[in-house]
């Protein structure tokens, strides 16, 4: 069994929302989370004993299914509300695209180093 179950997501040039339902509690879910995701991230990017996530992050608990819809929107539609994209489901790295097979692919082939 998971950790958490996610149920939406965006990522951003600058920064990542999640919707996650926790299995464990949120700050060892979390812990974890950022510290996968930053070794990842900083051997793609070559980099060793640097900090890859601010220490910054906000959690909230979410009360009832109108609640989980709406965050969820919200998150979806992040590019929109940045320009990226007229439409949430054409923004190919976030839960609200078209395709999830497309938008999972661009997400793993799409991360470079940029300097």
């Amino acid at each position: 069994m998971g950790h958490y179950q996610l149920r939406a997501w965006v990522l951003m040039a600058n920064h990542v929302h999640v919707l996650l339902l926790p299995m464990i509690s949120a700050s060892r879910l979390l812990q974890s989370l950022k510290g996968s995701t930053a070794r990842g991230a900083n051997l793609i990017l070559g980099r060793t004993g640097r900090k890859f996530w601010q220490a910054e992050s906000y959690d909230h608990w979410v009360r009832d299914d109108v609640e989980l819809l709406r965050i969820a929107r919200y998150i979806e539609n992040n590019p929109v509300r940045a320009g990226l994209v007229d439409c949430a489901a054409e923004y190919r790295w976030s839960s609200a695209s078209k395709s999830l097979e497309t938008s999972l692919e661009a997400a793993d082939t799409s991360v470079r180093a940029t300097f």
